[in-house]
């Protein structure tokens, strides 16, 4: 089973008329005013699925500023899920400053939402407010025994849209704060997997956390795979397309070319994230 744990959709109306929706997100504009940028919807996840040979995928909206967007989002996304015979699996994605945060996470997981994200702080990173706002809502997804996709980026290197000043210790601090929850990293976690070879605390702090591929081949060598692999174990690697941003079958074709055995590839492609998931496969 190939699981894909990172993927955009958008309704119709955003996707067709998007410069509308820039006002009073900055963030958004700033990821999608570009042409270049897709949006696609149900359909066409399905279909790119079906292409490249993608069981499930997990599927999120926008951390919108706007509550009431940010609702109407979610609702797209849990019933494009619904419609799917559960290839789809629906995560509730709102903006964790938001007055609505806690329950807007909590009408999703109740309404069958699989996890809470992507949660991305494009403005201030995982500062301490952002830790304060976090905790009701990762306590309500521990008790749904939900995972939660934390927007993550490397510190250092090229600037681009949507990277933010999030920094390790932000990062350190954020599993620190919530050992108990499942928590994935996004674009592997921004680096930090490198430091469960610490002798000290790192291995027990970052138990229960796991990062996602989304982005990989803009970002990283395929070689870092291999060394993850050897790391922290394929066990904690989920693959995330980024979906619409790239195509599955460019990771495939990385991941095949990494140096990997067939039980640590098929463990980064679905069988980790169907563990972490609670998917029997």
């Amino acid at each position: 089973m190939i699981i894909d744990f990172h993927t955009h959709l958008f309704p119709r109306q955003i996707r067709k008329n998007r410069e509308r929706f820039f006002s009073g997100e900055p963030a958004f504009e700033l990821l999608y005013k570009p042409e270049k940028s897709k949006l696609c919807g149900g359909t066409d996840i399905i279909a790119a699925m079906d292409e490249d040979g993608v069981d499930k995928s997990v599927v999120f909206g926008f951390p919108w500023q706007d509550e009431d967007l940010s609702r109407r989002h979610n609702d797209y996304i849990l019933a494009t899920a619904e419609r799917s015979n559960g290839r789809l699996i629906g995560f509730a994605c709102f903006d964790v400053m938001a007055e609505n945060a806690l329950s807007e996470a909590r009408r999703c997981l109740e309404a069958g939402a699989g996890g809470i994200g992507e949660l991305a702080l494009y403005r201030s990173g995982i500062d301490g407010e952002a830790l304060d706002r976090l905790g009701p809502i990762m306590e309500a997804a521990k008790e749904f025994d939900a995972p939660v996709l934390i927007h993550t980026n490397e510190p250092v290197g090229h600037m681009y849209p949507g990277k933010t000043p999030v920094t390790p210790d932000q990062i350190w601090n954020l599993v620190a704060r919530f050992p108990e929850n499942k928590v994935v990293l996004a674009h592997w976690g921004g680096g930090i997997f490198f430091f469960h070879m610490l002798k000290k605390q790192a291995k027990e702090l970052l138990e229960n956390v796991y990062y996602d591929t989304a982005a990989s081949p803009y970002l990283y060598d395929k070689r870092i795979y291999r060394e993850a692999c050897d790391i922290i174990g394929p066990e904690k690697v989920l693959y995330g397309s980024d979906f619409p941003l790239l195509r599955p079958m460019r990771y495939f074709k990385e991941i095949a070319g990494a140096g990997l055995s067939e039980e640590e590839a098929n463990k980064i492609l679905g069988e980790s994230a169907a563990r972490v998931l609670g998917i029997e496969s």
